[in-house]
């Protein structure tokens, strides 16, 4: 018969490099690293709905810095916040961004008289308008195509939620790379 002897897990060869290694990640990984700051990406409040641009170098996303909602845009690239006037207004919530290729236009939702509407705003002019003024229905999920000439949304006018496309016209300055050319559709 054999004779059975319980090791317990204090017993057993413990690996030092693991453990110490660990424990250095650990460490390492403390709250106190994460850079924090007017300028900086990460802040101790509440940031959600983040959005890249096409080519990756801009960010926009809702955080609830200064005590009120509002969308802002950083430079992954420069490490900087962005400039955005005409965006965040008062007694109004912007939300839900989408960001064109190079970030030049920025699709989101703001309230208009108590409504949730689309708006687009455009980096170049620093202005933003409304594209939705005429929908009666509800909107959410506003999508922006590379180029910026698209917005794409969800609406509930007919009481079931539909996506509509906005074509914003073929005289519109489209959002491409410097040096693209922009191919017309067959």
């Amino acid at each position: 018969m054999e004779k059975f002897t319980p090791t317990f897990w204090l017993q057993r060869p413990i690996h030092w490099s693991l453990v110490f290694g660990l424990t250095s990640l650990l460490v390492s990984c403390g709250s106190n690293d994460i850079p924090i700051g007017p300028t900086s990406l990460n802040s101790r409040y509440t940031e959600e709905q983040p959005v890249l641009s096409g080519n990756g170098r801009f960010l926009a996303f809702v955080s609830n810095r200064n005590g009120n909602q509002q969308l802002l845009m950083y430079d992954l690239e420069r490490q900087l916040f962005i400039r955005t006037p005409g965006i965040n207004r008062a007694e109004t919530i912007a939300e839900s961004p989408s960001l064109s290729y190079t970030g030049r236009y920025i699709a989101y939702l703001t309230s208009d008289q108590g409504r949730a509407v689309v708006a687009l705003y455009d980096r170049a002019t620093q202005q933003s308008q409304i594209v939705t003024p005429t929908y009666r229905g509800w909107v959410r999920k506003p999508n922006i195509s590379p180029d910026g000439r698209y917005v794409v949304f969800e609406t509930a006018i007919r009481g079931q939620w539909d996506i509509e496309v906005l074509d914003r016209g073929p005289n519109i300055e489209l959002d491409i790379p410097n040096g693209a050319t922009v191919s017309s559709p067959p």
